[in-house]
């Protein structure tokens, strides 16, 4: 396979997916949710759900360096779950709006310049 079908390979090309639910019935802890989550969106992350967010990732390695971002980030309290998901089984997942189904966004492609 050449070079760069592999890089664009849908098995490859990651999604990660940030669940978390946090303590917000004190000042303090509103103030470390919004810190939180003002992280995740500077890392580069998007609101999938109130709680969700995800990141695409153009490889697996590149996954993990997001990943060990995120774990630095985790709060003492509450409940933060990481799962790193493959483009292909991203691409399969079932959204919902109400009864009506509607498609994902397609994934990101990789701009490479060397």
């Amino acid at each position: 396979m050449p070079l760069y079908l592999d890089r664009l390979n849908e098995y490859r090309i990651m999604w990660i997916m940030v669940l978390f639910d946090l303590p917000t019935e004190t000042a303090e802890e509103r103030k470390i949710y919004a810190q939180f989550r003002k992280q995740l969106l500077k890392s580069g992350f998007t609101m999938f759900q109130f709680s969700i967010y995800i990141r695409h990732c153009s490889s697996r390695e590149n996954r993990d360096v997001h990943i060990a971002r995120i774990e630095k980030l985790v709060p003492e309290k509450g409940h933060v779950g990481i799962i790193g998901i493959t483009d292909k089984q991203f691409g399969d997942i079932k959204i919902f709006h109400g009864k009506k189904a509607i498609k994902p966004k397609s994934g990101y492609i990789q701009l490479e310049l060397f």
